[in-house]
């Protein structure tokens, strides 16, 4: 039963069908061009689509192997978005935001976005700041044992924690001074959890990825075991393809 049209994401320019992809229930993707651009879709066999692991990754998959192909400059569409009809995808889509749509397609022309997750261990670097800090380790060495009130935890606590943050933003720093100029564009995301200290995107010329990596590389090596870092190269835009509602 078609429940009507899957869509990925948006090209500039015309899609291949040649690309022979296949898409959410291994249905054949295609391209339709409405209004100058170009969508890239597949029969919907279900009117939603559950988040599941395997449905998301068939949905990277397609944008993926459409830039590995050639067609770089996309803008992604969010995951599950099933339409009935192009008439629909021209009123309530590209009526509305085609300015929009075609600034982002200039800013993302011939750019693309990577991303860095910076993670550590927090008792380990606790332990490594003490070491390094003997007046620091010894205030709290003399407290240990000791019926505290609650001002001289709270004392103590904020002391240990400032410190820790000055040795999270000399990391954090160290990378900014390496990376950031070969961004076009930085968007800094919250932290996923504790022992995450730095999450962002960059977007970067196409040809300076080699040169992008090899500058992570050799700031991993400098922290050595310090740190942990999830470099992601290849991925849809989608941090620097937002529509703003108006």
């Amino acid at each position: 039963m078609n429940f009507g049209l899957y869509l990925y994401g948006i090209f500039p320019e015309s899609i291949s069908n040649s690309l022979e992809l296949k898409g959410l229930d291994g249905q054949t993707v295609q391209s339709q061009v409405v209004d100058g651009f170009t969508f890239l879709y597949s029969e919907a066999c279900q009117e939603k689509y559950l988040a599941s692991r395997r449905n998301l990754l068939a949905h990277e998959r397609v944008l993926e192997e459409a830039m590995k192909a050639g067609f770089h400059t996309l803008l992604p569409l969010r995951f599950g978005l099933v339409v009935k009809d192009w008439e629909e995808i021209n009123r309530q889509l590209i009526q509305l935001y085609k300015q929009q749509l075609e600034e982002l397609f200039s800013k993302l022309a011939g750019q693309r976005e990577v991303s860095i997750k910076i993670l550590w261990n927090t008792k380990s670097e606790v332990q490594a700041m003490m070491e390094s800090n003997p007046d620091l380790k010894q205030q709290r060495d003399k407290m240990e044992g000791k019926n505290l009130s609650m001002e001289e935890i709270i004392g103590i606590g904020q002391l240990i924690e400032s410190n820790l943050q000055a040795r999270k933003e000399a990391v954090i720093q160290a990378f900014l001074e390496e990376l950031n100029p070969l961004a076009t564009e930085v968007i800094e995301s919250e932290p996923m959890n504790e022992e995450m200290i730095y999450n962002a995107a960059f977007l970067i010329p196409w040809e300076s990825e080699s040169v992008f990596s090899e500058r992570v590389e050799t700031i991993d090596q400098k922290f050595g075991d310090r740190l942990r870092i999830r470099y992601n190269n290849f991925t849809a835009p989608y941090t620097f393809a937002q529509l703003v509602s108006e």
